[in-house]
């Protein structure tokens, strides 16, 4: 199926924040390619700690042309973007990327107004010991169908990520 044209630059490269990767964030980012993305999750910390710390990586994070994507952020924090599911992202200003599992919420996030999908799991994750992956077959059968930009995301490295023909790969612990 033909990608859909949007007016909104989608990076090829997304790193995803939690408490796991937090003490290597700094040089992550100082590492990322100009026009990669950070989406801000940090869910671990309270409301005011979590704030400063969006605003420490967001300076960062300009500083290297990185965009700096949120998820449940409120609006007053002006990131550039917003990413989650597609009733978290309908509507919302700047770029957005849905989560999808499936081809259900492939549709789902299309007709949210997202800009592109992050499809996971590929591979067996860390992050969710147990969860059933995709499998490249299914992921790239998955992807075929998309309209947008399919960015993969679960258990990817960079040479994982140069064997899926899509538009890009994000991770929170992907290894070189």
């Amino acid at each position: 199926m033909a990608k859909r044209q949007t007016n909104k630059r989608v990076p090829s490269a997304i790193l995803i924040s939690d408490a796991r990767n937090d003490a290597a964030l700094e040089r992550a980012i100082a590492r990322l390619p100009r026009g990669a993305a950070l989406v801000f999750r940090h869910y671990h910390l309270p409301p005011a700690e979590r704030r400063a710390r969006f605003e420490a990586l967001r300076k960062l994070a300009r500083l290297h042309r990185i965009a700096m994507i949120g998820a449940r952020v409120p609006r007053s924090w002006r990131a550039d973007g917003v990413y989650g599911t597609p009733a978290e992202i309908a509507g919302a200003r700047g770029l957005r990327l849905a989560t999808a599992h499936s081809l259900s919420e492939i549709g789902a996030a299309t007709r949210a107004g997202a800009h592109a999908i992050l499809l996971s799991p590929v591979y067996a994750t860390r992050s969710h010991p147990g969860a059933l992956a995709l499998g490249a077959p299914r992921f790239l059968m998955l992807a075929r169908h998309s309209s947008l930009p399919v960015i993969a995301l679960g258990g990817m490295t960079r040479a994982r990520a140069a064997r899926l023909p899509v538009h890009g790969w994000a991770a929170i612990d992907g290894r070189a």
